[in-house]
């Protein structure tokens, strides 16, 4: 009897340690899954600020929140399970996607850049809820600003999945639809929980500023001051990140499809500078590898910039013409 229930706790024990280390592993691979999704998620927590421009300030937070829920509904009830099954049944179709969806960011890294040199800004007014020129603003729909954010957002969920699929893909069926769950859900909760801060920075410094206490009312003024320039880095490294993470899983896919040179010259310039500077070499190799990538990004993202304009002007063209006769 004794020894029956010695061997059932030893079985107890062994199945306890199984699941701690199941669950070690699962939590390694969202963590891995996660940090490859850098890119869009800054990008994501810089841009979703713009949509509650020209808001009442109590209607910020509820508006952010209808768009978390509709960003996790995308995640979790369209795309984890498109991305599971196409996994499981056609994972040769994996590599083409992870290359679309980094052709996707460097494009929209490269338009953000080259908005920059034109003297735009990022986003600029043209998507903006308050964008309308001179004369009292229109308030915003609630319900279209949040269907728009949401739309958006299916394409940055989706790239954040697939991009967070290819780190797990090797793993068993369950493992993967556990991780990307995990992946999708902090994601969420981190950029929508930011964005809320980030948007109510402001109005707690108001309220500080009017504090009795001097150093709390300069701390008011500084933290309202410093949130243009905080969404300004956020931009300016949100971009970076997008054209790095696009350019590289260019490269990789490139590489895994056949068209092994680009990668091969990139690997071999990072083994080489981390061989010459001795202990600073792995992160100076690390950097001129990302700084690969980041160029390749650019390049890639203004040709499909010039294409994309192209394609534009020719459809203008086309509509102006199809409008001339009627004109008469």
């Amino acid at each position: 009897m004794s020894a029956g229930l010695v061997a059932l706790l030893d079985d107890v024990a062994l199945l306890a340690r199984a699941a701690a280390a199941s669950l070690d592993d699962v939590g390694a691979a969202a963590a891995r899954a996660g940090a490859k999704t850098a890119g869009v998620v800054v990008d994501d927590t810089a841009v979703t600020p713009q949509y509650v421009r020209g808001l009442a300030a109590e209607r910020e937070v509820p508006i952010i929140r209808r768009i978390a829920v509709g960003s996790l509904r995308n995640k979790l009830l369209i795309i984890l399970p498109v991305v599971l099954l196409l996994s499981w049944l056609l994972p040769a179709a994996l590599t083409p996607l992870l290359m679309l969806g980094g052709a996707y960011l460097c494009f929209e890294g490269a338009e953000k850049v080259w908005g920059r040199l034109r003297g735009h800004g990022p986003h600029a007014a043209a998507g903006g809820p308050d964008g309308a020129a001179g004369g009292a603003a229109a308030l915003p729909d609630e319900d279209a600003l949040v269907r728009g954010a949401v739309r958006t957002d299916l394409v940055l969920s989706a790239e954040i999945m697939v991009i967070a699929l290819d780190e797990v893909v090797a793993e068993p069926f369950l493992t993967r639809a556990v991780v990307l769950a995990l992946v999708g859900v902090a994601v969420t909760v981190g950029v929508y929980g930011v964005v809320a801060l980030i948007v109510k920075m402001d109005d707690a410094g108001l309220r500080l500023a009017e504090a009795p206490s001097a150093a709390v009312a300069r701390l008011g003024r500084g933290m309202v001051a410093a949130l243009p320039k905080l969404l300004t880095v956020l931009t300016v490294v949100g971009t970076a990140a997008m054209l790095w993470v696009g350019g590289h899983l260019l490269l990789v896919g490139a590489d895994e499809l056949g068209l092994t040179a680009p990668y091969e010259v990139v690997h071999h310039a990072e083994e080489a500078v981390a061989e010459a500077l001795g202990a600073v070499g792995p992160v100076a190799g690390w950097l001129v590898a990302t700084l690969a990538a980041a160029v390749l990004g650019l390049l890639v993202g203004l040709l499909v910039v010039a294409v994309v304009h192209a394609v534009e002007v020719v459809r203008h063209h086309r509509s102006a013409t199809d409008a001339a006769p009627s004109a008469h």
